[in-house]
């Protein structure tokens, strides 16, 4: 059985089903133009994550967790891999998934990741080594960071579930009996900004700063929170932005974007979100796998790159 669903996979389909586009609202034209196809650049992964654009470099970076490896797409060259080990550099095997997860940029164009072997928060330096930027919350260590954004004042806000434990939840190692979402102030500390979400998953912010989205990929109550942050980058109380209940296909509530405009791109089921900034479901690209996370980039910012499970999609954004 997983030989023949690798076949399928290495197709480019699943049981002979395309990526397709999915038009519930008229206002997705103008976002995604009708005809829009979506490109399949390359698989062949166990589970990509973590996507970004590197725009200093021209290349698409993002994780393939359970290889401890961060890949990297050029469109001249192709795929190459960018560093290994990415998430894990203990000597003993560290579970399922021991690479890294969420990656961005900082202001000053260094990269950052989320770790879910060494567990916390780093950032490479210009000479090529890490440094730590989070690693624990009053004294104790952090689950397994799985996303990140970074605030224009230079604070960075993150996700903190049990994702990337070797035991889950159950796991001796843990030290912390909840899934947080945090902040570290451009001071270095690490404050908590939310406790009561399961599964705090995908983070972004919306383009005035104003609200922090955090995806919940906890199935029994699998929505996005929005949670508002003031101009002193202090934050509020989470409520319901986004519920996935009751649509179809593979996948629960994982990466986000928000564009310009103010639109959420989310990944869930089915596949790609396309979300008003008022909270209506405009459409969806539909992947037929369970899609991970979601980034913009390209040379002209216009091409929308997907982790697709075990390979990364491609298509163009208006």
């Amino acid at each position: 059985m997983r030989a023949t669903l690798m076949f399928f996979a290495l197709c480019g389909c699943v049981f002979g089903q395309e990526p397709s586009i999915e038009r519930l609202d008229p206002a997705l034209d103008a976002l995604i133009a009708p005809g829009t196809a979506i490109e399949n650049l390359g698989g062949g992964y166990q589970w990509v994550e973590g996507p970004v654009w590197d725009k200093a470099n021209g290349q698409l970076l993002f994780s393939d967790i359970p290889n401890n490896v961060i890949h990297a797409w050029e469109p001249e060259k192709g795929f190459r891999v960018f560093m290994k080990p990415a998430g894990f550099t203990g000597l003993a095997e560290y579970g399922r998934e021991p690479g890294s997860n969420g990656l961005t940029f900082d202001g000053k164009g260094r990269l950052m990741l989320c770790e879910h072997g060494d567990r916390r928060v780093s950032i490479l330096t210009p000479g090529g080594g890490k440094m730590t930027v989070a690693d624990r919350y009053e004294g104790k260590r952090l689950n397994s960071p799985n996303d990140l954004v970074v605030h224009s004042s230079g604070a960075v806000f993150f996700t903190d579930p049990i994702y990337g434990l070797p035991k889950g939840e159950n796991d001796p190692m843990r030290e912390l009996d909840f899934c947080g979402v945090y902040q570290v102030t451009v001071e270095g500390e690490v404050k908590l900004v939310e406790r009561g979400i399961e599964r705090p998953n995908g983070i972004a912010l919306s383009p005035d700063e104003r609200v922090l989205y955090v995806a919940n990929s906890h199935g029994p109550r699998a929505v996005i929170f929005s949670i508002p942050v003031d101009a002193d980058g202090g934050t509020g109380k989470a409520e319901v932005f986004f519920d996935t209940k009751g649509l179809g296909g593979k996948g629960a509530p994982d990466g986000l974007k928000v564009d310009a405009a103010g639109n959420l791109w989310a990944t869930g089921p089915g596949g790609l979100l396309v979300i008003s900034k008022e909270g209506k479901l405009l459409g969806r690209v539909l992947t037929h796998r369970a899609t991970a996370n979601v980034a913009f980039g390209g040379a002209d910012g216009k091409s929308v790159f997907l982790t697709a499970h075990d390979r990364i999609l491609r298509f163009s954004r208006k």
